[in-house]
């Protein structure tokens, strides 16, 4: 076992148990406040973007140091120390790249992930490239190929003594990848699996097995399969274009996980009612075997195996909040403890020593932006030892409760309704703030800081997560397919109205406000309903869809992006352009503020273009603002606070909350 934590639960009984408890309590919630009733003093707008410099540890295996982000000045940087002292060191790396990811590679070796960006025959893609660094010797080792393709960081398994790792790593951007074993401290590549025909994706187990593969075709996806080394990959599974692709559940195409020395594994798949349950899954016979854990309203979401990679270790689902759902009985006895010393937080084990002695743990909540502790079960210790902002005292930020409403077709829909503090819930000015995505994602019951940074303002906030959001089953997925702009904006629509009829909210001051998908729902929420909305805010919004899709299909295989197209449409016949705002705007009657990073490569900054061309064009007024160097987010403290300040000053000019 990874933990020595039995001790509470072998030598002492119920006594023992209660004394961990008692003291985990004393020494974490002796200072936390409580929240306060009392309307709180305006927090400044600072505050809200001051953040600590220190985020996303992970502790080496044997539990001496932990890895950490951190930024320093305008800068980002890998940054480790010792557990017990401030002593940090920093990798740097050269600029122009962006961190993607690290983690160990036994106790002296840190592997490191960065993206750049490159041009290849005229289009700008993003390189990934993979660094080895070794904290004992400060140094720096890439590991490469002379000449690769994009992807240059596809680890599919790391030598638990960091000696070695395999990885995936095409020659060219046109060529498949093979597998090579990697000596991490002289970059030696030894091909192991040589490259085969549309086979872009290798899987490899626990053990450092390569044992699936899955290739992409014109008229199929196939699927092989090995035991061992030793065999030779045989094709186990065939899944045709049209019907068969239709029938067949994704996670039959993509296994992330294999557990090491065996055909039987684990499967999310949502082939009984729709919504995503955990099974046994035979590699082999490609069938779904033993249902072990599924929830009655929502999809389970992920799984993990444990270290050693032989079984199944935990899962994950979100239903009013995300949840991890322990199989490894001392992790679950962990986890309670946690749940208690941390009340009305959600508290994660993120890393841990080999021999469970250590452990970092995230906690976070609607009003706490989140907290860092070091885990010690045996020495009963829980210490926190950093937060991502710890300039907002929890106690005066707003409760986020989840809620119901019914759409107008009479579908029920979750949302978050947060209330400021301090003031009656009725005729509250009002806030609707869509999620991005618009599928596959969905909110969560996090600290989030717009939401609290409007509520301080006086704004009541709801979060719908409109038809087509995720997690909620294929149902509920596939009643927001091909309706973008329409049944997905009633959703939002209907939020209002529900709010209204309660008496929470005045139905005659609400903005829209929201990034991405949220932003194009904000920018055609005022256009297509102006009597509803006195005002929109949009950040990386899509402003014309039938472009945007065509900029999407770049860089992606042909099924993917046809499905995506599919999705968006509906209809064959249904013109995108009738709920594209760039396409609308003389329609406009509303103020908007709209903005965007110049460097965006999701939505690219020539949809912001477009539609403050129609703008001008139908003789529309907006106030616009573009964010240079910045992507699909804002990363610099000074653009997130110039964000919520055009923001407040936005809602103060078109729909003022009401004086302290």
């Amino acid at each position: 076992m990874r933990s020595t934590f039995a001790v509470a639960n072998d030598i002492g009984g119920k006594f023992v148990k209660f004394i961990l408890r008692a003291f985990l309590l004393i020494s974490v919630l002796a200072s936390r406040p409580v929240l306060s009733a009392e309307a709180p003093a305006e927090i400044p707008v600072d505050a809200f973007v001051e953040s600590g410099s220190l985020v996303q540890p992970i502790i080496s295996p044997n539990g001496e140091k932990i890895a950490f982000r951190e930024r320093v000045g305008e800068r980002t940087y890998v940054s480790f120390r010792p557990v017990d002292t401030e002593e940090i060191a920093r990798v740097a790396f050269p600029e122009g790249y962006d961190l993607n990811w690290y983690r160990w590679a036994g106790d002296t070796k840190l592997l490191i992930s960065a993206t750049r960006k490159s041009i290849f025959y005229g289009i700008d893609l993003p390189v990934s490239s993979l660094i080895a660094y070794d904290v004992t010797t400060r140094k720096a080792t890439q590991l490469g190929l002379k000449s690769q393709g994009l992807v240059g960081d596809d680890v599919l398994y790391v030598d638990p003594a960091g000696n070695f790792l395999l990885m995936a790593v095409s020659k060219s951007i046109f060529s498949t990848p093979g597998v090579y074993r990697v000596e991490i401290g002289s970059n030696t590549f030894t091909e192991i699996v040589r490259p085969q025909d549309n086979v872009w994706s290798w899987i490899a187990d626990g053990s450092g097995v390569v044992r699936m593969g899955v290739a992409y075709g014109e008229q199929a996806t196939r699927i092989y399969y090995r035991r061992s080394n030793e065999e030779k990959f045989a094709l186990v599974d065939k899944i045709r274009k049209g019907k068969d692709e239709e029938n067949a559940p994704e996670s039959l195409i993509d296994v992330s996980q294999i557990v090491a020395g065996k055909d039987e594994g684990y499967v999310l798949s949502n082939k009984e009612n729709g919504r995503f349950a955990l099974y046994r899954f035979s590699y082999t016979s490609r069938e779904i075997g033993e249902k072990l854990l599924d929830h009655p309203e929502n999809d389970i979401t992920g799984f993990t195996l444990n270290d050693a990679g032989t079984d199944i270790e935990s899962a994950t689902l979100t239903d009013d909040r995300d949840r991890i759902v322990w199989f490894d009985p001392t992790y679950k006895s962990l986890q309670r403890l946690l749940d208690k010393a941390l009340p009305g937080q959600e508290a994660w084990i993120q890393s841990r020593s080999a021999d469970g002695k250590r452990m970092t743990v995230f906690s976070t909540s609607p009003t706490d932006p989140g907290s860092y502790y070091i885990f010690e079960p045996s020495a009963k210790r829980l210490h926190r030892f950093a937060g991502l902002n710890d300039h907002i005292n929890p106690a005066v930020l707003a409760v986020t409760k989840y809620i119901r409403y019914t759409a107008r077709d009479g579908l029920s829909v979750p949302a978050y309704l947060t209330l400021p503090v301090g003031r009656q819930p009725g005729k509250l000015p009002l806030i609707v703030m869509p999620h991005g995505g618009p599928y596959g994602v969905r909110d969560t019951l996090d600290y989030n800081r717009e939401v609290q940074f409007l509520a301080n303002r006086g704004y009541a906030v709801i979060q719908p997560n409109f038809r087509g959001s995720d997690s909620y089953g294929e149902d509920y997925y596939k009643k927001g397919e091909g309706q973008i702009g329409r049944a997905m904006q009633d959703d939002l629509d209907d939020a209002v109205d529900w709010l209204a009829k309660e008496g929470i909210a005045d139905a005659t001051r609400v903005c829209i406000i929201g990034s991405s998908y949220g932003g194009y729902a904000a920018l055609w929420g005022v256009i297509r309903n102006p009597e509803r909305y006195r005002c929109a805010a949009s950040f990386a919004g899509v402003t014309d869809f039938a472009t945007q899709l065509k900029y999407s299909k770049k860089g992606m295989e042909s099924r993917h992006a046809r499905k995506w197209q599919d999705i968006v449409r509906g209809d064959e016949d249904f013109k995108l352009d009738t709920v594209s705002p760039a396409k609308n705007a003389g329609k406009l009657t509303r103020p908007i503020l709209l903005t965007h990073g110049d460097d965006d490569n999701v939505v690219p900054i020539s949809q912001f273009n477009m539609m403050v061309a129609a703008l001008k064009k139908a003789g529309k007024a907006a106030e616009s603002h573009v964010y240079e160097n910045e992507g699909h987010g804002l990363d610099e403290p000074a653009n997130q606070k110039d964000w919520l300040e055009r923001l407040e000053a936005f809602l103060d000019a078109h729909n003022p909350a009401d004086p302290l």
